[in-house]
């Protein structure tokens, strides 16, 4: 689960982050209406979307391009033990 490994915990806060800005540039209403409460947790991260913008989405197309690599890497090497045996 996401929760007790790191990089897929702050792929997934990056990844609410990106999406919460791009949601409040398409329809700002929508997320500057709940301020307070548990939806102004996403106004809050589009907030920090926005300030950073580009500087947040650097880290997010590392990680998954990271994460991409590492999926490749683990599905050649099954490939591979799987025609030795």
């Amino acid at each position: 689960s996401a929760i007790f490994n790191f990089q897929s915990l702050l792929t997934v806060i990056l990844l609410l982050i990106c999406t919460c800005a791009y949601i409040r540039s398409l329809a700002p209403s929508l997320l500057d209406k709940n301020k307070t409460g548990l939806l102004g947790i996403f106004w809050k991260c589009a907030r920090i979307g926005n300030f950073f913008s580009l500087k947040s989405l650097r880290p997010v197309l590392f990680l998954e391009n990271a994460l991409f690599i590492g999926i490749m890497f683990l599905c050649s090497n099954e490939t591979h033990t799987h025609k030795s045996s």
